[in-house]
């Protein structure tokens, strides 16, 4: 739980005061879908610039609330901040996806399409939302488990549960042998 609270103040802080209050509050009695429409509102409004880690951060909540699918436009319209330290990146192409029959794990993944996510800049290991194929052709709305692949993305290295999107983020963030190093002149750091 505190590590949520820490994740939400150090968002607020991408904020102007008045609207990291509201976002604040909104969060504290229980709306944080609503809360993460206050904050991109608030980035966008203000320019704010923001690193690939901080985006990648807002589409992990946006994904755990829900809101990813509606949120995601308007987190790649944030602005970043020129930055090559990011230690991850938003894999921008949605339409590539990786057959669970072709990766070498275990067959839980087998019928089943992993969407790459978040790519991690420091060893390539892609984080990846797994998905199910719905009877008319489509994505299942909701991922089934998230898999972290090994830089070809032919081998799950670590696979997650269905409400794990921030333990398999944290996961692809600590997953290096190269330490984390991160700066962010918004003082947001994982």
């Amino acid at each position: 739980m505190t590590e949520g609270v820490d994740t939400w103040n150090r968002l607020a802080t991408l904020l102007p005061p008045a609207q990291a209050e509201e976002f604040k509050d909104c969060w504290t009695i229980g709306e944080q879908e609503a809360a993460l429409g206050l904050l991109l509102s608030g980035i966008l409004s203000n320019d704010v610039a923001i690193s690939e880690t901080v985006r990648a951060q807002l589409s992990v909540l946006a994904e755990t609330w829900g809101e990813r699918e509606a949120l995601t436009p308007r987190i790649r319209q944030c602005r970043g901040d020129g930055q090559s330290a990011s230690a991850v990146t938003l894999v921008e192409q949605d339409d590539v996806l990786v057959s669970g029959d072709t990766v070498q794990a275990d067959r839980s993944l087998a019928s089943l399409v992993l969407v790459p996510w978040i790519s991690c800049t420091r060893c390539s290991q892609v984080l990846m939302r797994v998905h199910a194929h719905e009877a008319w052709g489509a994505l299942s709305y909701l991922a089934e488990r998230y898999a972290i692949t090994t830089p070809d993305r032919t081998a799950v290295a670590r696979l997650f549960s269905t409400d794990s999107a921030d333990k398999a983020f944290t996961s692809l963030l600590q997953a290096c042998d190269q330490p984390l190093t991160i700066t962010d002149t918004t003082g947001f750091a994982p």
